[in-house]
């Protein structure tokens, strides 16, 4: 794996200690107690802080962190061994971030503004489904009128109850009943005429 060459110390007016600047040993063991040894790559250069201390940067091997360094901070108290000050993981320049934290407050009203957007959002479309929906019955309506009118075209013409096509269905049965009737008297007839023979 390639690494990145490693970038000059930032400029600082305070007075740098070489033996802060070679304490990478030191700052590695203390990373190691807080992250995994995989997830620290080569030494990345230093920062000389205003109050004498160095801070020693390592390349990043965590995922979803391009552009963070691992950062100790080390420091000398008179002619004492260098000591740890503070670890932890800082962006570089150019770093992916997260984006500025907003108060609760604003983020609610930011929801509540967006949810009342929705809702009349729904509520026009509601209307205008409903504006179609009228329309669809409507030419439904006028469908259902010209089908009838079909269907009136199509009927025959009836003259008055019970007569169907100029015939007059109550004569009809009329005749057939009065037919039955004279069926009867001449089978009567016959009967009487038999009788009558007989007794001859």
């Amino acid at each position: 794996m390639t690494s990145t060459p490693e970038p000059p110390a930032e400029e600082s007016s305070a007075e740098v200690d070489d033996r802060l600047i070679g304490a990478h040993d030191l700052a590695l063991a203390a990373l190691q107690e807080i992250t995994p040894a995989s997830t620290i790559g080569p030494a990345a250069g230093y920062v000389a802080e205003e109050d004498g201390s160095v801070s020693l940067r390592f390349e990043n091997r965590l995922p979803g962190y391009p552009g963070w360094y691992w950062t100790v901070t080390v420091a000398r108290v008179d002619d004492a061994e260098p000591t740890v000050l503070e670890v932890e993981l800082l962006p570089n320049e150019g770093a992916l971030l997260a984006p500025e934290w907003v108060p609760w407050a604003e983020r609610l009203a930011e929801y509540r503004a967006h949810q009342a957007e929705l809702a009349e959002q729904a509520a026009a479309a509601a209307e205008g489904g409903d504006a179609d929906a009228s329309d669809d019955d409507a030419a439904a309506d006028d469908d259902l009128d010209e089908l009838d009118e079909d269907d009136d075209a199509d009927e025959p013409d009836i003259l008055h109850a019970g007569d169907l096509d100029g015939v007059d269905i109550d004569e009809l049965d009329e005749s057939g009943a009065d037919d039955a009737d004279s069926d009867e008297v001449d089978d009567a007839d016959d009967v009487d005429d038999a009788d009558s023979d007989e007794e001859e």
